[in-house]
């Protein structure tokens, strides 16, 4: 095991941290009228693990770990999962997490195509059979080019070793853009590019919430190692986008744990983008671009995800 992942280990980064994010005033995840669609609340689980670029030049060792988040959104008796984690250690500590909450889960909704959130399902769906894994058509197509051997063995399971499942499932395509939940609808949102091509958000307004996916990070370094010029643009136009939806609460699929989940996480990754481009342009060398991002952010983790974004920035002709 590599220095970083024992350091992790001693600081039981595997162990679940979860809140309850909404005030829930007494009886309102109860049923009102026969009219009355329950209340619902959500919880955010998160774990970290070791970052995916580890040969990163030296100062932050202490921040060369990420966290992904996963959203479970519930009423009086059933519950969706938004993103599920990567490791199978990860992935039963989760499902452990939904069995306590005494919700029968209906489905799993993936919002992106990026492996540490949805090779957990498998494992999920094991453990709740009557849960759906449901994606957009495009997420999913995506998906099947994400569990290919090559991708699975010359990536995934080099960076983590006997950690991921042997079963990797794929959603179904999603009909439509809504997902019900006890009489709520949750909005699928499409918004374009983010850190991969082909997001989305999953919006539920009658509580406010955005669960964001990887649209937004919170206190994390983002992922450009698939951006370009033209598309970073195209990132901050999806973030508009969630802005637009006026919500109350934005859950970020990479967020530090015990962080809150303001809204100001949207402007924040929009400035983090921002600065990004900014500094692109104004210097010629991937080390450079590195330390005058760390300047303006030297307490993000997982600089080992913006070491790779200005290589690849500078590699870009």
């Amino acid at each position: 095991m590599s220095s970083i992942g024992a350091a992790l280990n001693r600081r039981d980064i595997m162990k679940l941290v979860s809140a309850a994010m909404l005030p829930v005033m007494p009886g309102a995840a109860k049923g009102g009228s026969e009219h009355e669609a329950p209340r619902l609340g959500y919880r955010v689980f998160t774990v970290a693990r070791p970052g995916l670029n580890r040969d990163v030049p030296p100062g932050k060792e202490s921040l060369q770990w990420v966290a992904n988040s996963s959203t479970l959104i519930y009423g009086e008796r059933e519950a969706v999962l938004v993103d599920t984690f990567l490791t199978v250690e990860q992935s039963n500590g989760l499902a452990d997490a939904i069995a306590a909450s005494g919700k029968t889960l209906k489905a799993i909704y993936v919002t992106h195509a990026h492996g540490d959130h949805f090779f957990g399902l498998a494992i999920l769906q094991r453990r709740f059979p009557g849960a759906r894994a449901l994606a957009t058509p495009a997420v999913v197509e995506r998906m099947k080019l994400q569990v290919t051997p090559e991708k699975l063995n010359d990536r995934w399971r080099k960076l983590f070793p006997n950690q991921i499942s042997d079963v990797i499932s794929v959603a179904d395509p999603l009909e439509g853009n809504e997902i019900d939940l006890e009489g709520n609808k949750l909005v699928v949102v499409k918004i374009g590019h983010t850190d991969t091509d082909d997001s989305t958000c999953l919006h539920v307004p009658s509580i406010g919430l955005v669960a964001a996916g990887d649209a937004v990070y919170n206190g994390i370094h983002p992922f450009l190692n698939e951006s370009n010029r033209k598309n970073r643009l195209e990132w901050i136009a999806a973030l508009d986008k969630i802005d637009a939806l006026k919500p109350s609460a934005v859950v970020a699929g990479h967020k530090i744990p015990g962080n809150d989940d303001s809204p100001r996480n949207v402007e924040e990754t929009r400035q983090y983008l921002r600065d990004f481009i900014r500094l692109n342009d104004t210097t010629k060398t991937a080390r450079e671009l590195y330390d005058g991002m760390l300047e303006l952010y030297p307490a993000r983790a997982n600089p080992g995800s913006l070491w790779s974004a200005a290589a690849a920035a500078k590699a870009e002709t």
